[in-house]
């Protein structure tokens, strides 16, 4: 009898990361393979990588050193966004055996059945102005929540990012094709869908030149979809969130309270020399717009600190600016240097112990915010849609305005949605 190859995988950075894991591990499963946890020995590792930060980089080199150490004998293959960026510089690490680019990633299958044919490592990559195609992917390893990519690439060129070089052109699904989807995990009993994009509100945007979609159409689409309960936005560029989609998430009784938007400076002299479509007062108007609305709305915050240029009054600039939006929490990121991008001809450069010094700061603030949202709903009740029940006894579930609940696992709340006193 043929021994059955098995695979693990691991994911590192966004949630569009992980539908393409998801469903990258799906794609072998149907063809035989064997899906094993990432911690435990398997024949091939595949790792989806992600390029934001240099810690990315970093993380990725530790684990190709971690396989070694755990199966030497082992095949690793990684791909994602790091891959497409620096595929040689990848395929010369020891213990590398395949390499796969931005147009390959989803060709996985083909290239696992060709591993071990040669002694030297493989890469399998292109320009990335050559990446041109739409991959649906989603999550479906938790049952409650799916991670749904209807968008991918990104046409901005901010000053810090690398992800158009690794992502390429902006393109989308078709609603029809997303509704599809949203409709099968329904029947699979997923209760909540997570949009998620590179650039999700340039959804619509099609490099094959077919009739563009507006994503207010399709949010219209998937609100009369029976069976989801739940909508997330995962991430909105403040020029993008049009008024239209403010009313229209205030309005639906699907899609949750809860916008994440990035900001990346509270002041305008960075915002420029990140080349950010917008500025601060944009973005102020925006955050009242929704709470006019919908006080009770969740606003998520990505800010990055210790920008090339960032002087000490440009940070606190954007610490009084922060502090004066009525927004719950941060996610906070420390700038770090990335290769071909325009942020390396700015200065002058903040040194590294100021960067972390600011990332503290400003996530000290991330917890003020979150826990004064949290505590201005204290007696009210909210639905929560709780998760499958933990081993350590405790499950967990978000609020539709993303506030965590956490209580003692009990077996007919799971992937349930109840209401909660807070």
């Amino acid at each position: 009898m043929q021994h059955k190859q098995s695979v693990a995988f691991h994911t590192l950075g966004c949630k569009l990361n992980f539908s393409e894991t998801s469903t990258l591990s799906r794609m072998v499963a149907n063809e035989g393979y064997e899906n094993r946890p990432f911690e435990s020995e398997a024949d091939i590792y595949v790792i989806n990588t992600c390029s934001v930060t240099e810690n990315a980089d970093k993380e990725c080199r530790q684990i190709i050193r971690r396989i070694q150490k755990r199966a030497p004998s082992s095949m690793v293959v990684v791909t994602g966004c790091y891959a497409q960026l620096k595929a040689k510089e990848i395929g010369e690490i020891p213990g590398v055996d395949l390499v796969l680019g931005a147009a390959e990633k989803f060709n996985l299958v083909h290239h696992l059945s060709l591993l071990g044919n040669s002694d030297t490592s493989k890469v399998s990559s292109c320009e990335v102005n050559e990446v041109n195609d739409f991959q649906s992917s989603f999550s479906i390893d938790d049952r409650t929540r799916s991670f749904l990519k209807i968008q991918d690439g990104c046409d901005y060129n901010c000053s810090f990012c690398t992800i158009p070089l690794a992502r390429g052109k902006s393109r989308s699904d078709r609603i029809e094709s997303i509704c599809k989807t949203a409709e099968m995990l329904a029947t699979e009993g997923v209760k909540e869908i997570v949009l998620t994009g590179i650039n999700l509100g340039d959804f619509g945007k099609n490099i094959k030149n077919e009739e563009s979609e507006k994503l207010i159409d399709l949010f219209n689409a998937l609100d009369n979809i029976s069976g989801i309960k739940r909508y997330r936005i995962s991430s909105i560029e403040p020029n993008l969130l049009t008024t239209e989609i403010i009313h229209f998430v205030a309005k639906s009784k699907k899609f949750m309270p809860h916008f994440h938007i990035p900001l990346q400076s509270g002041s305008d002299t960075i915002l420029g020399l990140m080349r950010r479509r917008y500025r601060k007062n944009l973005y102020a108007e925006k955050v009242s717009e929704i709470k006019s609305l919908m006080p009770h709305c969740a606003i998520g915050v990505d800010v990055i600190v210790g920008f090339p240029g960032e002087t000490e009054q440009h940070f606190l600039e954007t610490v009084e600016f922060i502090s004066s939006l009525d927004i719950s929490y941060l996610h906070v990121f420390t700038y770090s240097e990335r290769n071909h991008t325009k942020a390396l001809e700015i200065e002058p450069v903040v040194p590294v112990h100021e960067r972390n010094n600011r990332n503290k700061i400003l996530r000290q603030l991330s917890y003020d915010k979150m826990t004064h949202f949290t505590n201005s709903f204290s007696g009210s009740t909210r639905p929560v849609l709780f998760e499958k029940i933990q081993k350590n006894g405790i499950m967990q579930g978000y609020t539709d305005n993303y506030i965590r609940i956490s209580t003692p696992n009990r077996k007919e709340w799971e992937n349930e949605i109840v209401s909660w006193e807070l």
